[in-house]
Parts: structure tokens; sequence; C-alpha cells
């Protein structure tokens, strides 16, 4: 059984406001709508993340429709990668759709370097997010707004999964998160792509403009890329409702992981933590089951900075901290895990950065 497609109207953006002859979806305009008044204080100003492509750009257009009518300003960021040879082109394409709507477009130049362990799509999305996060910085901008759509919350469910990820991964994309002192917001996490696309199709149809294509993203050598050229037709062809499901599934997985939080700060409040949250008393952590034994210490690393282990590595430090128990407290544990270290001294568990 097929998933229908939603019905869909569109309406014209408000003179005064960004290009009056611009359509708009309503579906999407109400999506907007709605995160943009659940945030607890209005910002005065906001900004979206705008590749030129037809997710972000429609972004652009909403927000232009939806933002400024409640009394927020927009900003286009443009994040120029250097790595398309069309890059240039990108960003005079953004511009122009920037002068149609009557909003800024601030772009930052960034050089993706592939760090060791870290593939180019990593790599790029971390330089991404650094000049996001420098451009809202300099601009005085707390929110940022982000394009990312049913079909992506999708995908990257898929993904984590086949990584093998923890619950909390399996979550996927949140709908606010932040980030380096940045709030980002997903309105469209529950809006199937083609809305968008339609919303493109009727903006280029009514003044010109055209989304740029981003190569990368059907080249099957790219992970991503390859789930959506590669896995994700033959899951149409048996599954054609899968990206709702695997949606739904994200959202159970948030709450699941939510719960799991509250019940490891808690289980951490009562292992006699230090002030700082550096160390917790080891006879207390004994007291708690395996499974709450394991969730709790990846609570503190995380809560102390610290990389999360693979599960190999986790299994290893359970195991000696289970075995300092029953031979004495005095005995002297070093565990060095990427960038901190782990030790026992006097029946305390401490992490601190290595030095």
């Amino acid at each position: 059984m097929t998933d229908a497609p939603a019905p869909e109207s569109t309406h014209r953006a408000q003179a005064g406001v960004g290009h009056p002859s611009l359509p708009v979806s309503a579906e999407l305009a109400a999506a907007l709508r709605q995160a943009l008044l659940a945030l607890p204080e209005r910002p005065g100003r906001v900004a979206v993340a705008f590749s030129g492509g037809a997710d972000s750009a429609m972004l652009a257009v909403h927000a232009a429709a939806v933002a400024v009518p409640l009394g927020i300003g927009v900003a286009l960021f443009h994040v120029h990668h250097g790595l398309q040879a069309d890059a240039d082109a990108w960003a005079l394409q953004a511009r122009a759709l920037g002068d149609k709507l009557s909003l800024p477009v601030l772009e930052a130049r960034v050089q993706v370097e592939q760090a060791a362990g870290k593939g180019i799509e990593a790599a790029a999305r971390d330089a991404r997010y650094a000049a996001l996060a420098q451009l809202a910085r300099e601009q005085g901008i707390g929110h940022v707004l982000l394009a990312h759509h049913r079909n992506d919350q999708a995908e990257t469910v898929l993904l984590r999964l086949l990584r093998g990820t923890g619950l909390a991964g399996m979550a996927a994309m949140a709908p606010s998160s932040r980030r380096d002192g940045v709030v980002y917001l997903r309105p469209w996490l529950e809006q199937d792509r083609a809305t968008i696309l339609r919303a493109a199709d009727a903006v280029e149809a009514a003044c010109g403009w055209r989304a740029v294509q981003d190569p990368t993203n059907a080249d099957p050598r790219y992970t991503r890329a390859a789930l959506r050229e590669l896995l994700a037709p033959a899951l149409d062809a048996r599954w054609p409702g899968w990206r709702g499901i695997v949606a739904r599934h994200a959202r159970h997985m948030a709450q699941a992981a939510e719960i799991l939080d509250e019940v490891a700060r808690e289980d951490f409040a009562a292992l006699e933590p230090s002030p700082d949250g550096a160390s917790f008393s080891l006879q207390a952590w004994r007291g708690l089951s395996p499974a709450r034994q394991a969730q709790v210490l990846r609570y503190w690393l995380e809560s102390n900075g610290a990389r999360m282990p693979t599960d190999a590595r986790m299994a290893d430090l359970l195991r000696q901290l289970r075995g300092l128990h029953s031979l004495g407290h005095d005995r002297q544990l070093r565990v060095e895990q990427a960038g901190h270290v782990i030790r026992c001294h006097r029946g305390r568990v401490w992490v601190e950065p290595r030095h």
C-alpha cells in the first residue's frame, strides 16, 4: 500500500514580503510557522542554511513568506566548499534568489580537509557547520534553519543502522538541536521531498529561477548517494511507504533515548559524584545492574566531553571496572580513550583529558 500524497495548495507570497509573485506551499509554510511559533522566545532574526539546491532554496522562499510577517528577519547563509567546478556558479545562483526575495546572502568559503579516519562527506559536513556557526556569531543570530526532510531522515536512520550506531544514533536528526552555541531547527522533517520539489517547480515557473544540482547527490561513490541511488529504489518497489515508517521509527527511538538519558542522570546522581562530575564511587556503581552500569558510563563520558568507546573497548572497560572491585579499591587502573584517560584510585573512577 502506497502513501497517498498529502493534499497540497499553494498561494502567493504577500506583497512586500520577498518576491510578491513567488508561490509558496501551504503545507510547507504551516510546518515552518509551527516551528517558529514553538520557540520559547521569538528571535529577532534567523538564518537559512542555503546551498542553492531545491530543498534549501524552498526553505529560503518560505522563510521570506512566513518569518518576516512574524517580525523575524531572515538572512541566507551560503557555504562555498570549493569541491565542485560549478561552486562559483552556485554562489551566484544563490545570490540571484536572495535578490528576488530581498534577503541578504552571506557567504563563507571553507577549505575541506579530510582528516585521518574521516571521509570527505563527514569532513565537508563538519566544515559546513563550523562556517554556519561563524556566520551566526558574526551576525548575532542564534537560530539557523536547515532543510532536512522526511527522505533525509529515513536515509540517516538506515545509514546509522548499517554503521551499528546505538539507540541515540537511531533517533537520527532532531527537530531542534544545539551545536557550537547555535540552535539548528529542522521544520520539515515530517515533509516528503516530493512536496518540496513541487514547490520548486512552481517557483521556477513563476520567475525562472532554477535550483542548482550537486552531482555528488547521485554519485554512488558517496555513501549517502549509494543508499539513495542503489538501495532506495529497491525499497520503493517492495515497500513504497518505507520512508514514513523509518522516520516514525526515529521518533520512537528519540523518545526511548530520552527516557534512558533520564535514568542515567538519576543513576549518576546516586554514585556520589564529585562536584565537577569527573569522578564517582566505584562501590556505588557496582550496585547497578550490568545494563545500567554501561549506560551510566556512557552518560558520564559524554558529560565530560570524552568520545564514545567502541563496543569492544566499552566491554573491556566494564570488565576491568568490575574486576577492580573484587581485587580491592586500591588497585590502579589507567585506560586511554581518544584524548581522555580513565583511572581508578581509592575507590573512585576518574576521567580527565590526556595531557
